[in-house]
């Protein structure tokens, strides 16, 4: 067959197509849609949005506090004992007759509205989490703001988005938004919130939620700061470390901190299920109880362990405890917010870790200032780095725990003492807790949930590992069509490689040839014959799962060195991938 209606026909889809409008079609293919052009905008309305109701949040808390248990509770006072049983009775029957989604601290809460529900977090949720949760708190039970602003600002985040009418993925990717602008205003710390919503919420994310996730947080902590200053919440001053063995002490604060968070986590798996599985009946008195419970330890003289507890947390910092009763603090803030946790009462676990963890860090400067006065920490130092160890032991969250010291101090001359302690903290915590907590909870509630700590642990395979030698036929673009049939039959090859001028790759089948042969001369170059779609260009570094869709088209797939153009590193097949992965 001539080749010249080939190149004819080649030279007619080169020339210049004449002009022509494009049709309404075309156009609302290539144009941005509707969800598109919302996106960004959206994500910084609900930010302010959120923020606002964040702010709220915080000051019904405050002012329950107040009304209920006065400026400053203190052991002896009677209502320490009635506040928090009497509000826990009530806080139990607005859940179990009006708001059941509210239970819980509502992490594992906005991860189900993700995975499970579309993105769905209907208002009445949003409703029910900000008046429990502010009566609970406010009234004393040992639990913390942070956690349920996440999932407020979800719920407002899905609630818009349902409005709008917008698409099914759409309305999933704004419940981690809502959720970032949420916890930025609880924290007053947008790159915590960003990255514990990235680490807990969402595991993978893209240039475009990256950037609403931003957007939204930056907003919201522009609110709240517009209420309560940009001042970071604690201070203390800038360190200095000039004593290498200061480091030692603040590894022996991260191996403090991972055995407290093994048990603070067992305490809660231990209790929470044993009181869920209860008569249904009981579950109207459990925060009563509870209540009563944490009262009592208010009462007989640890009033600091009620509420969330940031006045004590700064007090500890200025060395205002001695060592012995920081731990005591310490030992019965876990048990104060395993009571109340337990017993489903909505509330978060941000505060009680951060104060548990503060008050193991001020105790272990307070013991070295005592018994290791040449040594130059500080009590603040210890308790700031307590704070973001047992943030990283308990709730497993490594990148958070380092950024989250940092933005709620200011000081980032502690950065060392904190990536030391937290990552120490964080590997104990793993070797004796293989299950993180969240992760408990979820099995708890017979949910079936990601877990973004084994995504982060999984290793990725990639085109290296099922790599093998070229072992087909390589062809060259300059020969011709019969060359090449004659090659191929002599190495019996169902599939072979064509090597093209200007070092890129072809592969081509036995039936491809074929096909060429019959519409073409025999002294054709074969690389006249090929059309315009190339093999992909693949590299030993890339995932291996990349090669999937490429397999029907080009069963063969030659990967290329990234340093030396052209030349080829081997190749892979679909068996040599599905191999790689039985194998793995």
């Amino acid at each position: 067959m001539s080749i010249q209606p080939m190149q004819e026909a080649a030279t007619l889809k080169s020339k210049k197509a004449p002009y022509r409008p494009l049709t309404q079609s075309e156009i609302e293919k290539i144009a941005p849609t509707r969800d598109e052009r919302l996106f960004l905008v959206l994500s910084i309305f609900i930010g302010v949005l959120s923020g606002l109701l964040v702010v709220s949040f915080r000051i019904a808390i405050e002012w329950i506090k107040i009304l209920t248990l006065g400026s400053a509770p203190h052991a002896g006072q009677v209502r320490l004992l009635l506040v928090p049983a009497l509000a826990g009775l009530f806080v139990a029957a607005l859940v179990q007759l009006f708001f059941p989604a509210a239970r819980g601290s509502g992490v594992n809460q906005t991860k189900a509205a993700l995975y499970i529900y579309n993105g769905y977090i209907s208002f009445k949720t949003v409703i029910g989490k900000f008046v429990t949760s502010a009566l609970a708190i406010g009234c004393g039970h040992s639990l913390g703001p942070e956690d349920p602003s996440l999932q407020i600002g979800a719920g407002v985040a899905s609630m818009v988005a349902r409005r709008l009418n917008l698409s099914r993925q759409r309305l999933r990717l704004f419940a981690p938004i809502g959720a970032a602008a949420g916890l930025a205003a609880a924290f007053n710390a947008p790159i915590s919130a960003i990255l514990f919503v990235i680490e807990e919420v969402i595991g993978q994310w893209s240039a475009a939620v990256l950037g609403s996730i931003v957007l939204s947080a930056i907003s919201s902590v522009v609110v709240a700061r517009w209420f309560w200053g940009s001042e970071p919440i604690f201070r203390i001053p800038t360190i200095t470390l000039r004593d290498p063995r200061e480091l030692i002490a603040y590894a022996v604060l991260g191996v403090v901190g991972g055995f407290a968070a093994l048990v603070f986590s067992k305490s809660l798996g231990y209790l929470r299920p044993r009181l869920r599985a209860l008569p249904h009946w009981t579950h109207y008195c459990q925060s009563g109880i509870a209540g009563l419970l944490v009262g009592s330890i208010g009462y007989f003289g640890f009033a600091q362990v009620m509420g969330p507890g940031y006045e004590v947390m700064d007090q500890a910092m200025h060395g205002q405890f001695a060592w012995k009763l920081l731990l005591a603090l310490a030992l019965l803030k876990i048990l104060a917010t395993t009571l109340s946790f337990s017993s489903g009462t909505p509330g978060g676990m941000f505060a009680p870790t951060l104060f548990i963890g503060a008050m193991l860090g001020a105790s272990v400067g307070s013991f070295e200032k005592l018994f290791f006065p040449h040594l130059t920490g500080t009590v603040g130092a210890y308790a700031l780095v307590g704070m973001g160890v047992l943030f990283a032991g308990f709730l497993r969250a490594p990148l958070t725990s380092v950024f989250m010291v940092l933005e709620v101090s200011g000081n980032y001359s502690i950065i060392v003492p904190v990536i030391l302690a937290n990552m120490i903290a964080y590997l104990m915590s793993r070797a004796l807790q293989p299950v993180p907590i969240f992760e408990v909870f979820t099995h708890q509630d017979g949910l079936e949930l990601p877990s973004m700590e084994e995504a982060r642990e999984e290793s990725e395979l990639h085109l290296e590992d099922a790599l093998h030698p070229v072992n087909v036929p390589i062809i060259k673009g300059h020969q011709t069509i019969s060359d090449a049939a004659q090659i191929a039959s002599a190495a019996q090859a169902s599939a072979f490689l064509i090597s093209l001028w200007d070092g890129s790759w072809y592969s081509m089948t036995t039936q491809d040839l074929t096909s060429a042969c019959a519409m073409s001369t025999s002294d054709t170059p074969i690389d006249s014959t090929l059309p315009a779609e190339r093999t992909p260009i693949l590299f030993p570094d890339m995932p291996l799962d990349s090669t999937f869709h490429h397999f029907p088209r080009w069963p063969v797939l030659p990967v290329l060195n990234r340093a030396s153009k052209g030349t080829l590193e081997g190749i892979v097949t679909q068996d040599d991938v599905l191999h790689c992965y039985r194998q793995h």
